[in-house]
């Protein structure tokens, strides 16, 4: 018998790394385009959000198994 993971899963998955993907994306844009806004704590906005990015692509090129 195959073990798959439902379709149902992986396109969850993907979705969901997709969309974590485009917050990183956007957090680290905003903050980066009012950086004098975001103060002292903006680097760690920054970094929050390229860490989004990072985990969103993890997410988008692992495989379900």
């Amino acid at each position: 018998m195959s073990e798959d993971a439902p379709t149902g899963l992986i396109l969850a998955e993907k979705l969901m790394g997709i969309i974590i993907l485009i917050m990183g994306v956007l957090l680290s844009y905003y903050t980066y385009e009012n950086i004098e806004a975001a103060g002292v704590s903006a680097v760690v906005f920054i970094i929050a959000g390229i860490a989004l990015i990072i985990l969103g692509i993890i997410m988008l090129i692992a495989k379900t198994s």
